[in-house]
């Protein structure tokens, strides 16, 4: 139970310094784009394309953290610097 509390604590302090993108049309514009260019899962093409608007259009101005192999491929071929 110990790892349990120590995972929520974490999660805890994580929710509060991220920030959430909602699924505007924006985000919906690039998760189609995405599917149509990389090989991704509907779910990874909309994560991907929220961090394309977080990042104002600007993917190597931030850092992602993925360990899905085929979002990091996207990821890195759409300009991110990936943390695998």
């Amino acid at each position: 139970m110990d790892e349990s509390r120590i995972a929520r604590g974490r999660l805890g302090y994580l929710r509060r310094i991220w920030s959430e993108i909602n699924a505007t049309t924006s985000v919906r514009d690039q998760a189609e784009r995405l599917v149509r260019l990389h090989d991704l899962r509907a779910s990874d093409a909309f994560q991907l394309g929220a961090a394309i608007i977080a990042s104002r259009h600007q993917p190597a101005a931030i850092e992602i953290v993925c360990l899905d192999h085929r979002l990091t491929v996207a990821a890195g071929r759409e300009g991110f610097a990936v943390v695998a």
